[in-house]
């Protein structure tokens, strides 16, 4: 097994393989000390990574360009990794079910090019038992070599939070785990010297991937809560937010909010858990109960949203909506399992002609991933309906007034600010119908 005196001393580099989200803040910030190669199959990506560039935002670019590494497309460049860490996706597929293909892809691809006496740390997430029972053997297959002797198997969750600038991986402690002690320990002195929060060490592989797929199972949970209050109170005529605002005065009660709940992590791994829970006989319902909750809002949204509209005398076939936001979390620009989607979709069930705007989304990949064509603010006239669906920044600066002027009749506007970033007076003051969950 390699040391990591030889990774400190640059003898052997280190790879991290995918170089998005997760993968790019790993590579810069091991750069800082070792000898890194970044590998990403996708040659776009790492050709505009070498010219300095981090559409993710997730790398300051002035950072990005200060650090010295190995960027490639080139699979053979693993074989000179003495540790791989591999930070590529685990979506679910269109049944809800688990897509492992990524990380069996890249464990496939690593087996392939995988020297003896290399260690390979996941960080995607998974359900217990991924690593050791789908990982590992693949990794035996491709290589030829025997794990726990020619190679071995870590494990350390990623926990990045896309577009958080204070929450980053520097301060946020570390959970590793290997299939020995030594791994864990190797893993420990590895991803202390970047990881200033503090590094736990799991006892086992199998602990450590349930730590990370329950975290995002909690928030699911609580979230999952939050919006059912949402439905609750707009039914007695009770503004939530400000219950949650009363409630948040006792000292343990958790400040939580409703909302839409996408990306890549929250509304994905209770999946994970669930089908795992259920290939083993148990049928969990809390866990499903919650995700139904989460993943019906969208739908709720746009139809209380119709709703408040024909109240104000609309015609809702052929009306004209516009949707702030396609995110699925503010001040990124990150698309991956948003749910501002299902709005979309809803109320183009309902006949309505919407129109998107997202302050951070890249055009193309909205295209792309889900057939939405951007548009500029100035498209927003003439307009029915408008839903604030993600609170960037750049929303939270337009003022009431140039709100409602983006109506085709100010005085029967409908606003939907799904997240609440609209300030309570000037919606007062305002003769704009404004609600919000």
């Amino acid at each position: 097994m390699r040391t990591f005196s030889e990774i400190k001393n640059k003898n052997v580099p280190v790879a991290i393989v995918g170089l998005g989200y997760v993968g790019l803040p790993l590579a810069v910030a091991f750069a800082e000390h070792f000898d890194v190669i970044g590998f990403d199959i996708n040659k776009e990506r790492v050709a505009e990574l070498a010219t300095g560039v981090d559409r993710t935002l997730e790398v300051d670019n002035a950072r990005l360009q200060s650090v010295s590494m190995e960027l490639t497309s080139d699979p053979g460049a693993i074989k000179r990794a003495g540790v791989i860490v591999v930070a590529v996706p685990t979506p679910i597929d269109k049944n809800r079910r688990p897509d492992l293909s990524p990380v069996i892809g890249a464990s496939t691809l690593v087996g392939q090019h995988l020297s003896k006496d290399a260690i390979v740390v996941y960080e995607s997430t998974v359900y217990p038992g991924v690593t050791e029972e789908i990982c590992g053997p693949i990794l035996e297959k491709e290589s030829g070599l025997a794990c726990g002797k020619d190679f071995f198997l870590g494990y350390s969750p990623e926990r990045i939070n896309p577009g958080d600038k204070v929450h980053t991986l520097q301060t946020i402690t570390k959970i590793v785990s290997g299939q020995n002690p030594e791994v864990t320990s190797l893993l420990a002195a590895f991803y202390g010297t970047v990881v200033q929060a503090g590094i736990h060490q799991a006892s086992t592989i199998k602990v450590a991937e349930s730590a990370k797929v329950i975290e995002n199972t909690q928030r699911d949970l609580n979230i999952a809560l939050m919006n059912e209050l949402s439905h609750i109170f707009a039914m007695m005529g009770i503004d939530t937010l400000e219950v949650l605002e009363a409630a948040g005065t006792k000292w343990n009660f958790l400040p939580f909010r409703p909302g839409l709940v996408g990306g890549h992590c929250i509304g994905v791994d209770p999946y994970y858990l669930t089908f795992k829970a259920e290939e083993l006989g148990f049928h969990p319902q809390v866990i499903l109960s919650g995700r139904r909750i989460n993943d019906s809002m969208g739908q709720y949204v746009a139809q209380t949203m119709v709703k408040k509209m024909i109240h104000q005398g609309c015609a809702i076939k052929g009306a004209r909506i516009g949707i702030l936001g396609l995110t699925f979390k503010e001040n990124c620009p990150d698309l991956r399992n948003t749910r501002v989607t299902d709005i979309i979709a809803e109320l183009g069930d309902f006949g309505c002609e919407v129109l998107v705007h997202d302050a951070y989304a890249d055009k193309a990949d909205a295209n792309k991933y889900y057939g939405i064509n951007l548009t500029s603010l100035d498209e927003f006239k003439n307009l029915d309906g408008l839903i604030i669906a993600v609170a960037h920044d750049a929303y939270k600066k337009i003022r009431m007034e140039q709100f409602t002027a983006m109506f085709v009749a100010p005085e029967k506007a409908v606003i939907g600010d799904i997240k609440g970033i609209l300030d309570r007076d000037m919606v007062q003051a305002s003769t704009a119908k404004v609600w919000r969950l």
